[in-house]
């Protein structure tokens, strides 16, 4: 099986999950090649080598600086055809699964969509998805020439950077026109770690309700101290209580993190649908009954009024950051 892997840009600079494709793409199969498509990612293409592909296909132009769909789907449609590979691996982030959807919809091919784990059975990618807000997992499969899948963020281990060398080669960008006009570009330079990143979480839910600014202050320092992303319930952003993007569930960000800890979630199916895949989850809630602890491994029963300080004085002597 060949596979192209699309490696995502923001700005020129790689969308770290991306390596996680590549690593996955390598795991699968022995001759990998990746796509990098933006304004001045010549860095991004050598480290793609660095990091396995054994050929990098560039598409490096002023007008691919930003995402543009209707532009980056025909130049990977352009790489599928000279790399002559027959799968196309990206990562689930926004852009990476518009791009996956529309170039299965422009070449009728199947589409794996959010994957949690991919495997390769004769030659056919089959990925693990999770359905019903992830209260079933199911193995999908492809049943056309061409397969594509994406792949949850902190799905799979990134590809290590050997020092490796790769062909790099220049496609001109592809021909058409885009249906969209970019009228101005505003980067947030917020400094908080990346939900979808993130190797630890603390989100805060309803049950700040009594006192929001030091519920989400007590968080946010819980999050310091652990260097953790700050994450929020569906719940809790509807009541103004913290901006839409920590959100974390079916409507925000969908999450893995080696650990997940819940300030005041009950858990309601649409919040567990965006983080029950974390690999350890604590539950803070003074509802015994909370939906919450159904898939927590560790609960506490209390007010997280009480609880994250004392807990956060605890990591902190823990990690000697008294």
């Amino acid at each position: 099986m060949k596979i192209l892997v699309f490696i995502e840009t923001d700005n020129g600079d790689v969308v770290a999950s991306s390596w996680e494709a590549l690593g996955k793409a390598l795991s699968l199969s022995d001759d990998v090649a990746a796509l990098v498509v933006g304004h001045n990612v010549g860095d991004v293409a050598s480290e793609a080598g660095a990091r396995g592909a054994s050929v990098v296909y560039v598409v490096d132009d002023a007008s691919r600086a930003e995402f543009d769909l209707d532009l980056v789907v025909a130049d990977t449609k352009a790489a599928l055809a000279e790399a002559g590979t027959n799968a196309l691996l990206a990562v689930h982030t926004g852009n990476g699964r518009d791009l996956a959807a529309a170039v299965a919809a422009d070449l009728n091919a199947g589409f794996l969509a959010d994957c949690l784990e991919l495997r390769q059975e004769d030659g056919v990618l089959v990925g693990v998805r999770p359905l019903y807000s992830g209260n079933i997992l199911a193995d999908v499969r492809a049943a056309s020439d061409v397969q594509i899948a994406t792949l949850r963020p902190r799905s799979a281990e990134a590809a290590a950077n050997t020092g490796a060398s790769a062909d790099i080669v220049t496609l001109q960008p592809a021909a058409v026109d885009s249906r969209m006009q970019v009228l101005e570009v505003k980067h947030a330079e917020t400094g908080e770690i990346s939900l979808t990143d993130a190797n630890v979480i603390v989100s805060g839910g309803r049950g700040v309700a009594k006192d929001p600014e030091l519920g989400f202050k007590l968080i946010r320092e819980l999050a310091d101290t652990l260097g953790a992303a700050v994450g929020a319930s569906r719940a809790a952003v509807d009541a103004g209580f913290i901006e839409y993007k920590h959100q974390v569930g079916q409507t925000g960000k969908v999450v893995r993190p080696d650990m997940y800890i819940a300030c005041g979630i009950s858990g309601a199916v649409q919040h567990l649908a965006g983080m029950s895949s974390s690999k350890i989850i604590v539950a803070i809630n003074k509802d015994s009954e909370a939906p919450i602890f159904s898939v927590a491994n560790y609960g506490i029963v209390g007010d997280l009024f009480e609880v994250v300080p004392a807990m956060n004085e605890a990591f902190k002597a823990k990690l000697n950051k008294g």
